[in-house]
């Protein structure tokens, strides 16, 4: 089985390519197409040489390889995709193979977090448009809803929120997926360094989220403007509770 798991960045997606490799019998791939993206848009992106160096830069191979087999034979493939990068001159044809799932996260923390990190983003930096765009794409491919959860769920209760997800999924649950070392992963993308230090220092899911964060309003208007997005697919997010 292949889960293409679809968010934005700064949205507990490295935690939980993480969690899913610490089950043991999922192999995963960290944002197979950033290269690709990187090359075909020229943008000028935290270590964006180094990225392309490390990955392959042609569409057409990045998801003839998503299409691929699932290396070292393992049973699950996590695929760890961010929306940004899936333009839409490349192919899409593998997801046809996945089980497509949307991590959401709101709008006001992932600008924070990610302004952290890059100045000046913009509402096609976060993902939100690209990803209820792909959410409508793969909703009309398959004639059935995706798969939504939400990252504050995940934080406010892990263990209920994978275990809703693994049900969704039809995989079962595994206590391991709780908990992974310190230090990172084999199979982090060299942009590591740069964007996976709390994750790299975390050994678990972090607590729950507090008040939503205070933005400049440059921040308070690109959140304002991606909050129909996510609002549309939140309306269709997993629900936690009775899980356990």
């Amino acid at each position: 089985m292949k889960i293409a798991m679809w968010s934005g960045p700064r949205n507990l997606s490295t935690a939980m390519m993480y969690a899913f490799a610490a089950r043991g019998d999922c192999a995963v791939r960290d944002e197979p197409f950033y290269a690709a993206y990187l090359k075909a848009t020229g943008l000028d992106h935290p270590m964006a040489a180094q990225i392309i160096a490390s990955q392959e830069t042609d569409p057409a191979r990045v998801a003839a390889a998503c299409a691929g087999p699932i290396p070292d034979g393992k049973p699950l493939l996590y695929q760890k995709h961010m929306t940004v990068h899936m333009l839409a001159a490349f192919d899409r044809g593998f997801m046809a193979g996945c089980t497509n799932v949307f991590l959401i996260r709101h709008p006001a923390r992932v600008v924070a977090s990610y302004a952290a990190k890059r100045e000046n983003p913009t509402l096609l930096d976060i993902g939100f448009i690209q990803q209820a765009e792909l959410f409508d794409e793969v909703a009309g491919r398959t004639g059935t809803r995706p798969i939504v959860i939400d990252s504050h769920d995940i934080r406010d209760n892990p263990k209920a929120a994978i275990a809703a997800l693994c049900r969704a999924l039809g995989i079962s649950f595994v206590e391991k997926m709780l908990h992974w070392p310190a230090g990172g992963h084999p199979d982090d993308g060299v942009w590591a360094s740069h964007w996976y230090g709390a994750v790299h220092r975390s050994t678990g899911f972090a607590d729950p989220e507090g008040p939503l964060p205070s933005l400049s309003v440059a921040g308070e208007k690109l959140a304002k403007a991606a909050m129909p997005y996510y609002d549309r697919l939140a309306a269709h997010r997993l629900s936690v509770a009775g899980q356990l």
